[in-house]
């Protein structure tokens, strides 16, 4: 694998870091800006690490600046599914739980597991990124406010103010959602790839443009079943000798922006898209769960997806028939 090594463990504000070369580790604090990057780039220096592999967990947007920094100073820099880095904790028998004992162990998982190099996107999937996320936490906040709106408050200067925050942050989305449907007119790539995923029943406008955001290279996985686990949507299984038998949940366990941006889709691909129709039908007839059913034909949009960006075609309901009858 790599000989040294750097595990980065990443919040809003900093970054925990072990540096592990010959069986040691050296750690250290640096702020999550462009200051602490410098720094942490001198402190490499100053270890003759200039060669270290880096390893960071795919935590959200809070380890993008530092990742696409050390990118561009040549460091070979890995972003790990956090669920990959929790498992291989346990397997150390990891008993500690603090930001520096979570960097040593992403420093030495990165010394021991194949990880695959991290490419930055380029910059209008950077700033689509930005758009889709930053749209997500507006609506996050509209909802609170909302919340407040129906807490049974009765101060009248107290509601005009919500009200008038909830009418700006209505404002603000429709002005962002705007740019992010022309980001995607401007970039034919970008646009091929959104009338491929719109044409899928279930599958708006918007939803398209998040799952862009959040995949814009669907080559970086292998199977549709590699994609859905990214997004948490496998079924996690738990059973145990004759007795113990649970219900099958989703993992959970992968980018929930991506996830939960198929929820009302799956609600209206159940009405609209007859494969997933037909699966919700199959489902329902089993005695399975509302939410079992609805996670299903999450798992089944993201595989319809993953189909039509591969073959670069649009949705065909009648495909697999057809492949058969072709046969």
């Amino acid at each position: 694998m790599f000989s040294i090594t750097l595990g980065i463990d990443i919040s809003k504000d900093k970054l925990d870091v072990a540096l592990y070369q010959e069986n040691r580790y050296r750690n250290g604090i640096f702020s999550n800006d462009g200051d602490g990057h410098r720094r942490l780039s001198k402190w490499l220096k100053k270890h003759k690490a200039k060669e270290a592999a880096v390893c960071i967990e795919a935590t959200g947007r809070y380890g993008d600046s530092v990742a696409l920094y050390l990118h561009e100073h040549g460091y070979r820099v890995s972003v790990v599914n956090p669920a990959r880095i929790k498992a291989y904790g346990a397997s150390l028998l990891k008993r500690n739980k603090t930001d520096s004992e979570d960097a040593k162990t992403i420093a030495h998982f990165c010394a021991t597991q194949e990880t695959d190099p991290w490419t930055p996107p380029s910059a209008e999937v950077q700033e689509l990124q930005a758009l889709s996320r930053h749209i997500l936490t507006l609506k996050e906040e509209r909802t609170r406010e909302l919340n407040r709106q129906k807490s049974g408050l009765v101060v009248v200067v107290v509601l005009d103010a919500i009200r008038e925050h909830i009418v700006f942050i209505n404002e603000q989305i429709d002005a962002l959602v705007q740019r992010m449907y022309a980001l995607i007119n401007e970039h034919p790539a970008l646009r091929q790839q959104w009338d491929l995923l719109i044409s899928i029943p279930g599958i708006g406008d918007l939803t398209a443009a998040n799952f862009i955001a959040e995949v814009p290279d669907i080559t970086r996985f292998e199977s549709a079943a590699q994609l859905a686990s990214y997004a948490g949507l496998t079924p996690r299984q738990h059973t145990s000798g004759s007795s113990v038998r649970r219900k099958a949940r989703l993992s959970k366990m992968g980018n929930t922006r991506f996830r939960t941006s198929f929820y009302m889709p799956a609600l209206s691909a159940m009405n609209h898209n007859p494969i997933a129709k037909a699966l919700a039908e199959r489902l329902t007839d089993r005695g399975k769960e509302r939410m079992t059913i609805v996670g299903a034909v999450m798992r089944k949009l993201v595989h319809l997806a993953y189909g039509d960006l591969k073959h670069k075609r649009p949705f065909d309901p009648n495909y697999l028939v057809n492949a058969q009858v072709t046969a």
